[in-house]
């Protein structure tokens, strides 16, 4: 539905001309299918939710990576900083023809036009995003009451980080996760990051971490007291992970040298 939505909010530079015969692209869940654009990517959407499309939300990139699990054909809309449109047909295939997608402009379907030139009202804009605030905060609230159920677990001087639950809703993945403190000294958090990782770390030409930033956090755990346990939920831009990326959490103690670092593969 939101392709579609899309699809009708855009006009193309030339509508005189037949509809263009759209690209196909493969995709599967074991490897990143990285698709180049010539402009910073602003906006990408898959028609289903078995194709995932992730790209840099907080720093403006040229790529893309692209994933996919069995199922039905969908399609993919890009829109990128200049406005040029670029769409394709998605299909997941086990053995992939390409890897890499290096997209020329000449493969713009179209530019996109707003129906109006005067800006949209800032409020409007504002509004927006405080419904999406209000949206993760009851869904975070009724995750945290649901029944725990241990995925990963990591324990390090006295502090244990826990996942419990990995939830895909809409276009953003929940992550619901506990801190306990079973040492006699309160903890104070500096910082709990994220990170996609691939790679041997002992190999640095190979090793790559990526730090995926929260939309929202829910009942964030600043300080653990000891003896007590936290839950929480961090909402991510939603992600696939490929056959050989893992998922990193770490958890720094402020004015302290404890640190606790949990990695799965989930």
């Amino acid at each position: 539905m939101k392709t579609i939505f899309i699809l009708i909010t855009i006009l193309f530079s030339n509508v005189s001309k037949a509809q263009p015969v759209l690209d196909t692209l493969y995709a599967n869940s074991k490897k990143n299918v990285a698709l180049f654009f010539p402009e910073a990517i602003r906006q990408g959407i898959t028609g289903t939710s078995h194709f995932v499309f992730t790209y840099n939300r907080e720093t403006k990139q040229y790529f893309g990576l692209l994933h996919g699990q069995p199922g039905e054909e969908s399609n993919l809309l890009v829109i990128t900083d200049d406005g040029q449109v670029y769409s394709y047909i998605l299909k997941y295939a086990e053995e992939l023809p390409k890897l890499n997608y290096f997209i020329s402009k000449k493969e713009s379907i179209g530019s996109e036009v707003p129906f109006s030139l005067e800006p949209k009202p800032r409020q409007k804009r504002l509004d927006s995003i405080e419904k999406s605030l209000e949206y993760f905060q009851s869904f975070s609230k009724y995750l945290i009451k649901t029944k725990p159920k241990r995925l990963a677990s990591k324990q390090k001087n006295g502090i244990k980080v826990e996942i419990h639950k990995m939830i895909y809703h809409k276009s953003e993945t929940y992550l619901v996760m506990e801190v306990s403190n079973i040492s006699d000294i309160t903890f104070e958090t500096d910082f709990l990051n994220v990170y996609r990782v691939s790679g041997n770390k002992k190999r640095k030409a190979s090793y790559q971490r990526l730090e995926m930033k929260p939309l929202y956090i829910y009942n964030p755990p600043t300080k653990i007291w000891n003896g007590q346990s936290l839950r929480f939920v961090y909402v991510l831009p939603k992600y696939v992970l490929g056959e050989k990326e893992k998922l990193l959490m770490e958890l720094q103690e402020l004015n302290g040298g404890r640190k606790v670092i949990l990695s799965t593969k989930l």
